[in-house]
């Protein structure tokens, strides 16, 4: 078996329980990636946040290129 091209280290922090935001710090990076919601989203949750970010959804899709 090949040995791994990468290993990715990423802490997930949950900054705001209320407001569904949480920042994701990526080994190598210094500057945390903010997800939260916002649209459908906070529909599904219930929650009508102070600030919207994107989603977890939304960084999936744009990693697959769109």
């Amino acid at each position: 078996m090949s040995e791994p091209i990468a290993l990715t280290k990423i802490t997930v922090i949950q900054k705001d329980t209320a407001n569904k935001i949480r920042e994701a710090y990526i080994e190598g990076f210094s500057e945390p990636l903010l997800f939260g919601v916002h649209g459908g989203v906070k529909q599904f949750y219930g929650v009508n946040p102070e600030v919207e970010y994107p989603s977890t959804l939304d960084h999936i899709v744009a990693a697959a290129g769109g």
